[in-house]
């Protein structure tokens, strides 16, 4: 497993090969994140963003695809219109470790 804090581009969300258990949140695999991705049809509605992770419930966690230094975005599903994102996080290795995940 990748250690969020290692460098630069570690702790990315494609690096990130786990789920979270006892926080509901689920982080997408390497392998998961482009289905999940078309399958919601992220490029569609939130151009520029990335879906890294969901709650189970229905509402997502996304990235800024141009930022390496992205702060963590929550949104519903059934609404990816970016100016309806919520900043749940500073930083995808700080979102990790709210999660219970970062070692």
């Amino acid at each position: 497993m990748t250690d969020p804090g290692a460098g630069p581009t570690a702790g990315t969300p494609a690096d990130v090969l786990r789920t979270v258990a006892g926080s509901g949140v689920t982080v997408y695999s390497s392998e998961d994140v482009g289905e999940r991705n078309a399958t919601y049809e992220v490029a569609l509605y939130a151009p520029g963003f990335l879906l890294v992770g969901d709650d189970g419930g229905g509402r997502g966690f996304l990235v800024r695809t141009d930022d390496p230094d992205s702060a963590v975005f929550s949104s519903g599903l059934g609404d990816l219109e970016p100016a309806d994102f919520e900043i749940v996080s500073a930083s995808f290795p700080e979102w990790l470790a709210s999660l219970g995940t970062a070692h």
